[in-house]
């Protein structure tokens, strides 16, 4: 099952209060950017990101689930109503993000 835009823009609108939120669509999914490092994606209208340090401590008890068959698995965040703790937690992520690879 493919994501839906409505979802989308519901979670973009939700990260609102941070710059330099971007999105790519790939296979009826989208995978979520934060400054230009990925942070998680929309994985059947399900928002899910990476699982770094900071993220597991600030949800502590968020299930770990696959964003597809074959992939790693990654923390599903229930508490997207809450706009402040989506702000906090993408922006405790960035810092242990890897930077983003360049195309050659």
């Amino acid at each position: 099952m493919a994501s839906s835009k409505d979802y989308l823009e519901y979670i973009l609108e939700q990260l609102s209060r941070l710059e330099d939120v971007s999105y790519r669509e790939m296979m009826g999914e989208y995978i979520i950017y934060y400054r230009g490092k990925v942070v998680g994606g929309i994985y059947d209208d399900r928002f899910l990101v990476k699982p770094t340090k900071s993220a597991l401590a600030m949800m502590p008890n968020a299930d770990m689930e696959l964003p597809y068959k074959g992939a790693k698995e990654m923390l599903l965040v229930d508490d997207v109503e809450n706009r402040e703790f989506l702000r906090e937690l993408l922006e405790a992520m960035y810092k242990e993000l890897p930077a983003s690879k360049k195309k050659k």
